[in-house]
């Protein structure tokens, strides 16, 4: 039986976090796999272990450091999440989009979601970023959906609508931002699998005919729950690795961290421009 998580156990956390900070954050971010430099970028931190939080889940892996950081970027008050939380560490779908919760409840209205992926379409090199444009909620179809259990009805309804899951004048920014500053921005669908094995080189050519561009471990239950709470969401995914459709090469989660390293100055120039055109 999975353990709900409740409203008043969102709030208890809101109220820990409002007592920390003197601003009210408008926009949220939670930075993937290599690219949680951008945190560092953040003037007139504060940080929140995530360890410092009533019952708040905390990251298990390498590359995600695991804390909140509040403050300013580009004159915007945000709130960023320095490492993310998966299902694959063993936590139920409750506890990995509780971040979000309590964000929607600190009156955050916007989402920026940042993920690195493996690159499912062909024409994808590694260092690329992908604009989401849509998601494969393969996680969810198999029953996982964060939904399931009691609706909160103070935040959302029983059957959200996710026909448009990514912002369009959010996407509409970022073309700009990115035409504006040189920088080739592919787009396409992202889909979400549990993980934490890599896909094989069937699922990477069953995925390709279902329509996926990028696929990753995380985001899309995030993005589910985000939109649950009316928020406006801009998911970008920089590109790790190449399609391994035929098995030829090995995937390892080192050159995941390495290319988030090329990766993160370009997701950070679309973000910040995308802020400014806020």
């Amino acid at each position: 039986m999975q353990n709900f998580i409740s409203l008043a156990q969102i709030d208890e956390i809101a109220d820990v976090v409002r007592r920390k900070i003197s601003i009210q954050p408008m926009v949220g971010m939670i930075l993937g796999s290599g690219l949680n430099g951008l945190a560092d970028s953040i003037q007139n931190p504060i940080r929140i272990p995530y360890s410092d939080l009533p019952n708040f889940p905390t990251s298990t892996v390498h590359g995600h450091v695991g804390q909140f950081v509040i403050g300013e970027l580009e004159g915007k008050p945000v709130i960023v999440m320095q490492g993310r939380i998966h299902y694959y560490e063993g936590y139920t779908m409750g506890q990995v989009t509780l971040p979000v919760r309590v964000m929607t409840r600190l009156g955050v209205k916007s989402l920026f979601v940042t993920n690195a992926a493996g690159g499912v379409n062909g024409d994808f090199v590694p260092g690329d970023v992908m604009l989401i444009t849509d998601q494969l909620n393969l996680m969810g179809m198999s029953g996982l959906n964060p939904l399931m259990g009691p609706n909160l009805d103070e935040i959302g309804p029983r059957f959200p609508d996710m026909s448009q899951p990514y912002d369009k004048e959010y996407c509409d920014s970022a073309r700009k931002v990115a035409k504006e500053n040189g920088l080739t921005l592919r787009e396409g669908v992202y889909a979400g699998l549990s993980g934490p094995s890599f896909e094989s080189p069937a699922d990477l050519r069953f995925l390709r005919l279902a329509g996926a561009d990028a696929v990753g471990m995380s985001t899309v239950p995030e993005v589910i729950i985000a939109r649950h709470g009316s928020m406006r969401v801009l998911g970008l995914s920089g590109i790790s690795n190449k399609a391994n459709l035929d098995g030829s090469t090995i995937t390892t989660h080192e050159e995941v961290i390495e290319a988030g390293r090329v990766i993160t100055p370009k997701i950070e120039t679309i973000v910040r421009g995308v802020l400014r055109a806020m």
